[in-house]
């Protein structure tokens, strides 16, 4: 009988949290349904306000309604308690899976036991036209792509994880009220419960989202690079991985020097020369980030993704510098805090 068990195929639960999930969402839900279609379909109406509910009924998903809003973290926990399947794949509202989607994600759990965990990537074709959603998604695949198979996060938007372990850990952290770095965190304990994530870049979705600067900037900085950073000073984690890697990170400080040495140039007019030489460092080191997009889209969309590029470090540092000051403010606070306890007893 455990042999005939083990070889059983693994069912797939797909959970969905949605809030207001538009046209979108409905072509996520059109998209379960051009491949391997999965074992059950949980939508989680995470106090949804424009009826997205019952477009999930009407293509046959199950539906789980919560009466008020409490971020993508809960939904999604409470879709994965309600799940039967032996994987649990998370979703995002607005993304669409490819017709192999499905299946490749039961080949790799069927052919690795030892594998937790899997992520995937944002294929190379988003769904908005406009420049900064091409670039914004464009780089996000070039990242997933060249980034180490043996991943040491999380991702809600395109990942998997066996039923058993993800109520093992806990699930998604609840303390998350937005979309924010929830899956990250979860990530982070799978890891340091010594559970094994892979990142497979094969496994692809389009993402439809539009980003516009304003939306974009308030993502990157308000709910995502602040509270990384607090993850990572909370767990004393810096990962030399995806958007943390090595490159990354001295880009970071290079763009920094570019802006200070600009900015001295009305005073010392040869600090001109540093930031031409910075600059071109700059360039040197992304050199592969410029040739991708090259190759996808041409020089011009290239030339336009540069100056944007070196924004994301400048305010991608910024917002890290923020969140080390705020870090060390609480552990003073809290020491100060000690202090006085001891000092009274």
């Amino acid at each position: 009988m455990s042999n005939l068990s083990s070889k059983a195929p693994l069912t797939i639960s797909v959970v969905i949290p949605v809030y207001n999930g538009g046209d979108a969402f409905r072509r996520c839900l059109r998209s379960l349904h051009t491949g391997l279609i999965p074992d059950e379909v949980i939508v989680v109406s995470d106090g949804d306000t424009d009826g997205s509910w019952r477009v999930a009924e009407q293509f046959g998903a199950k539906v789980i309604r919560c009466p008020v809003s409490r971020g993508p973290a809960t939904a999604r926990n409470v879709g994965a308690k309600a799940a039967q399947g032996d994987i649990i794949f998370f979703v995002d509202a607005d993304v669409t899976l490819h017709p192999e989607t499905i299946h490749r994600v039961a080949e790799v759990f069927t052919a690795s036991p030892e594998v937790a965990a899997l992520i995937g990537s944002y294929d190379d074709a988003p769904g908005a036209a406009n420049f900064l959603s091409q670039y914004r998604n464009l780089f996000h695949h070039y990242t997933h792509q060249v980034s180490s198979e043996e991943a040491s996060t999380f991702w809600g938007a395109c990942g998997a994880v066996r039923r058993e372990v993800f109520l093992q850990v806990g699930g998604f952290d609840q303390s998350y009220r937005a979309a924010c770095v929830e899956d990250i965190e979860l990530g982070y304990r799978l890891k340091r419960y010594g559970y094994t994530i892979r990142l497979c870049k094969h496994i692809q979705v389009k993402h439809l989202k539009r980003w516009e600067p304003l939306s974009m900037l308030r993502a990157d900085i308000f709910y995502r690079a602040l509270p990384w950073t607090a993850l990572i000073l909370r767990h004393q984690q810096l990962n030399n991985d995806l958007n943390l890697d090595t490159s990354s990170r001295l880009s970071v400080v290079l763009s920094f020097a570019l802006l200070l040495t600009l900015a001295a140039t009305g005073l010392w007019p040869s600090a001109l020369g540093l930031s031409l030489a910075i600059a071109v460092g700059l360039l040197l080191l992304n050199a592969p980030v410029y040739r991708f997009f090259r190759q996808k889209r041409g020089w011009r969309f290239t030339a336009r993704v540069i100056p944007w590029h070196w924004l994301y470090f400048l305010y991608s540092g910024f917002a890290f510098a923020i969140g080390l000051g705020r870090h060390h403010l609480s552990q003073m606070k809290l020491a100060s805090r000690h202090l006085v306890r001891t000092s009274a007893n």
